[in-house]
């Protein structure tokens, strides 16, 4: 079980590098936002050992808590939850014009973008609430604090959770048939809700809804882009 970590941060790696080449016109959008997310995976000291212990490469995780899975797995859900959407349903950015940006409910975009890491850390600081719970509960109203600046996105952001969490479904549940006790082992249950979906955490499956609705819109929330509707076909 030494290497369950890094074979599962290389499949949705592998999956990202799919889509990476078959989309040429949303690889820009990939790259970007997937260096944006990369570093998040620094934050695994947050979650080892509270949440869960898995073994890693050269036993990083449980002696430093932080592990090089986590920053490959980062930059892979950071590309792929930014552009599932337009994948499904064929849609393109185009530039929200400078007039548009000054819109009352726009001034306060930049405040908002904190919103997720501002709730993060009042919830870590000041509640005993595992961290995957604050992360959740940040991420969830990250994404409501998205739809006060554009309402425009809110189709998109409930959807892409639900796209995001039936992929990450599949993605997880890829390695437990050949694992079956992985998650009994090192996920820290006790401290947790105890609940599992076709034995995958619902914690897990949280994460991927709210990680879905945030990401989803994030994109076009710092680069002022907005979704082209589709051409109607007469």
């Amino acid at each position: 079980m030494q290497y369950v970590w890094f074979i599962w941060s290389l499949i949705i790696l592998a999956l990202w590098g799919v889509v990476y080449l078959m989309k040429k016109d949303s690889r820009r959008e990939m790259l970007k936002m997937s260096w944006i997310t990369m570093p998040f995976g620094l934050t695994e000291p947050l979650f080892v050992p509270q949440y869960w212990h898995p073994p890693s490469l050269f036993d990083l995780a449980i002696k430093t808590g932080f592990d090089i899975e986590s920053l490959i797995f980062s930059f892979a859900i950071g590309g792929i939850g930014t552009v599932i959407y337009n994948l499904i349903f064929k849609r393109k950015y185009v530039e929200i014009p400078h007039t548009e940006r000054k819109h009352e409910r726009h001034r306060l975009h930049l405040y908002i973008l904190f919103v997720p890491a501002v709730v993060f850390l009042v919830l870590a600081l000041f509640t005993p609430l595992n961290h995957i719970y604050c992360g959740i509960l940040a991420m969830f109203l990250g994404g409501m604090a998205t739809l006060y600046c554009r309402p425009d996105l809110k189709t998109k952001i409930w959807i892409s959770g639900f796209l995001f969490t039936a992929l990450y479904f599949v993605y997880f549940g890829s390695i437990l048939p050949f694992y079956p006790n992985y998650v009994e082992l090192f996920w820290n249950l006790e401290n947790l809700s105890d609940i599992l979906v076709a034995g995958i955490p619902i914690e897990e499956l949280l994460f991927a809804f709210t990680f879905g609705m945030y990401w989803s819109g994030l994109y076009e929330h710092l680069y002022w882009k907005k979704l082209m509707k589709p051409l109607a076909i007469s």
